[in-house]
């Protein structure tokens, strides 16, 4: 039987990050807990850490790629 992907939420993505931050379990700890791969909490940590400025109002957020198709429709 095929198994179902998961989606997880933001809520849900944050929790595992913050409680990895934490440093009371181990990753591998956390990832049984919360029934997630290691790496999954490693990236949601990651991400939490370059956007937690973003949250708090000190920083602007990271700016996108610029479409490149409609930069370069518009030198043509």
């Amino acid at each position: 039987m095929k198994r179902t992907r998961w989606n997880h939420g933001a809520t849900c993505k944050a929790k595992v990050a913050l409680a990895a931050l934490n440093g009371e379990k181990t990753v591998a700890e956390l990832a049984e807990q919360f029934r997630v791969h290691p790496t999954q909490i490693t990236e949601w940590t990651q991400q939490l850490l370059t956007r937690a400025g973003v949250v708090c109002g000190g920083m602007t957020p990271p700016a996108e790629a610029p479409d490149l198709k409609t930069l370069h429709a518009k030198i043509v």
